[in-house]
């Protein structure tokens, strides 16, 4: 039986839309021919699949015994910015997916975790061992990752009470007259891509703090400052007041005036409680090669205007 927690991507959903979030590499048929089967709990009891579920909600779920994946550790370099009993925070370059899924079942954040770690907590089941939030293959950035329950419980109630500092480094389109603001948009699955997320009145509420910190010729450099962690937020949020990050396949146009693997997004800093003693530790990334050459670029092209 793999146990699981409802994490904030797939609560509201139904039942059979949350274990496929959970499990990308699992169809939705996939569950809910397992729930007719009875062989789903939620929170400890059979559940119908249109069953909405909450962030916190455990979901037991007895996979066929053919099917269970072994995840092996790989010797894949990791730049770690932090690490202690509880905790070990990675730089994740660009291009690395955080947890293996359908058609990523190696090369992941998790396999390198699984080398480097003895222990990893198995509150997110097999495939996201110690996994307690991620960001998206193409962002680079800071991932923290908890070595047992107790560290991974502590720090998951500090992301659902929305008290982890996360900033981010983005380059997005066009030029800001303002010299920040705030977005404040609900969020939820995409009413026809549910891959994707959107705008939606129904959505869950998502705040994001932007401020630019420099002008460039068709290009703005900004900071963002996540007050909520939905879903491809920064990226939704952007596009959503009309300027999509640079790079981004999905909610802009893909195209940049440089080479660029996905969209130009940077998680630079994280701030959280120890899980030990309760002390507040902050850490902070450099932005990437790829980013910086991006920038210089965009420099010698037109003068720049910094905040």
């Amino acid at each position: 039986m793999t146990v699981i927690r409802v994490d904030s991507d797939a609560d509201g959903e139904r039942l059979d839309t949350a274990l496929g979030i959970l499990f990308p590499e699992r169809s939705r048929s996939f569950f809910r021919k397992l729930i007719d089967r009875k062989q789903v709990l939620l929170n400890g009891k059979e559940a119908k699949a249109s069953r909405t579920v909450s962030e916190g909600d455990t979901l037991s779920v007895e996979f066929p015994e053919a099917e269970p994946l072994n995840i092996l550790p790989e010797p894949i370099p990791l730049e770690i910015v932090y690490e202690d009993a509880d905790v070990i925070l990675v730089n994740k370059p660009q291009g690395m997916v955080v947890h293996p899924a359908a058609g990523h079942y190696t090369g992941t954040l998790v396999n390198g975790l699984l080398y480097h770690c003895k222990d990893l907590s198995g509150i997110n089941g097999v495939l996201r061992p110690g996994i307690v939030h991620r960001i998206d293959k193409d962002t680079s950035g800071i991932v923290i990752a908890c070595k047992n329950d107790a560290a991974h419980r502590c720090i998951a109630e500090q992301l659902a009470a929305h008290t982890v500092s996360r900033r981010y480094y983005a380059l997005v389109h066009g030029g800001f007259r303002e010299d920040g603001g705030t977005v404040d948009a609900p969020l939820g699955r995409h009413k026809t891509d549910r891959k994707k997320m959107a705008v939606v009145p129904d959505g869950k509420r998502a705040v994001t703090h932007f401020r630019v910190l420099e002008r460039f010729e068709r290009f703005t450099l900004v900071e963002c400052r996540l007050e909520t962690g939905r879903t491809h937020q920064i990226r939704v949020h952007m596009a959503h007041i009309g300027h999509p990050l640079a790079g981004d396949p999905v909610y802009g146009s893909g195209k940049a005036p440089f080479h660029t693997e996905g969209q130009m997004l940077h998680a630079y800093l994280l701030g959280f409680r120890a899980p030990s003693d309760g002390r507040y530790l902050e850490f902070t990334s450099d932005l990437p090669a790829h980013f910086r050459e991006a920038l210089e670029k965009l420099r010698k092209r037109a003068p720049v205007s910094p905040l």
